[in-house]
C-alpha cells in the first residue's frame, strides 16, 4: 500500500494478514450487491422491448419531422404560462424562504424550538418533487396555472432557504462585531452587517433557482400544473409527434434563454 512520505514521495508499507482479509471483504460485499441488484433489475426489465428500442426510436424521429409549426400558435402562450409559474413560484419562495432561513441559522435563530421548526419546513420542502407537490395540490386547489405555482413556491422554499442559512451561519463576524461596538441596534448590526455580506448570495441562489423552476415548470403540467407541459403531454397521448417535437423546440430555446440569463445575473453579482 503507497503511503506519501514527508518529502513528497511514497514509500510501499505491507499490509498484515487482517488488514489485507478486511480490505478482500470490502470488495467483495460491493462486487455482491452490484450483482445481486444487476439480477434483479435484469429479472424485472422486458428485454424485448429493450432490443426494440432502437427501432422505436427511429421511428418517433422519423414522425417527428418536419416540426409541426403551427402548433407554435398554441405553444407560445403555453410557454408563457410557464414561465409565469416560474417567476411567481420562485417570488413567493423567496418571500417565505428569507425568514425561514433566519430561523434556521444558528447565529440568528431566536431559540431551538424556531429553528427545528425552520429546519423541518426546509427538509420537508426538499424532499418531495414538484411533480409530487404538483399532484398533491391539482387535488386541493384543482388543475391550472395556481396550482403549478404553489407546487413550484413549496419546493423552492427548501433549496432557497438551505443555501441562505448555511450562508448566514458562514457570515464574517468581524464587520458584525466592529457595528455591535458602536453601540448599534440589532436592526442596525442587521442591516449593515449581514445584508450586505448576504445580497449577492441572495442575488444568486435566487436566480438560479429561477433557472430550475424554468425546467421543472414545463414538466409539472403533465400532471394538471397547467403551462407547456399540458400541450406536450396531450401531443404525446395522440401520438403527434411533430408536435410534440415543436413543443420541445420550444422547450429547450426557453431553456437555453433561461440559463444564459441566470449566468449573467450571477456573474453581475458576484
Amino acid at each position: 500500500m503507497p503511503v506519501r512520505n514527508v518529502q513528497g514521495g511514497e514509500t510501499w508499507i505491507r499490509r498484515d494478514t487482517g488488514e489485507s482479509f478486511r480490505e478482500y471483504l470490502r470488495w467483495l460485499g460491493g462486487a455482491l450487491v452490484i450483482i445481486i441488484a444487476a439480477r434483479y433489475i435484469a429479472g424485472q426489465t422486458i428485454w424485448i422491448f429493450v432490443f426494440d428500442a432502437p427501432r422505436q426510436v427511429a421511428d418517433f424521429l422519423s414522425r417527428m419531422f418536419p416540426p409541426d409549426l403551427r402548433y407554435a400558435n398554441r405553444v407560445l402562450p403555453a410557454l408563457w404560462d410557464t414561465i409565469n409559474i416560474a417567476v411567481f413560484g420562485t417570488a413567493g419562495a423567496v418571500v417565505i424562504s428569507v425568514p425561514t432561513a433566519l430561523l434556521a441559522a444558528r447565529n440568528t435563530s431566536p431559540n431551538g424550538v424556531l429553528r427545528a421548526l425552520a429546519l423541518t419546513v426546509i427538509v420537508v420542502s426538499r424532499s418531495v418533487n414538484s411533480l409530487i407537490w404538483a399532484l398533491l395540490i391539482v387535488q386541493v386547489v384543482g388543475p391550472g396555472l395556481f396550482a403549478g405555482v404553489l407546487a413550484i413556491g413549496i419546493r423552492s422554499v427548501g433549496m432557497i432557504s438551505k443555501l441562505i442559512y448555511e450562508s448566514i451561519e458562514e457570515i464574517n463576524r468581524e464587520p458584525i462585531e466592529a457595528i455591535a461596538a458602536t453601540g448599534a441596534s440589532r436592526a442596525q448590526v442587521f442591516l449593515y452587517g449581514y445584508v450586505p455580506q448576504l445580497l449577492p448570495i441572495f442575488a444568486g441562489v435566487t436566480v438560479y433557482r429561477w433557472e430550475v423552476n424554468i425546467r421543472e415548470s414545463t414538466i409539472i403540467g403533465i400532471v394538471g400544473g397547467g403551462g407547456v407541459g399540458f400541450l406536450l403531454n396531450s401531443a404525446i397521448n395522440r401520438l403527434a409527434w411533430n408536435q410534440v417535437f415543436t413543443v420541445l423546440i420550444a422547450i429547450l430555446a426557453t431553456v437555453v434563454l433561461a440559463e444564459w440569463v441566470s449566468a449573467r445575473v450571477r456573474a453581475a453579482v458576484t
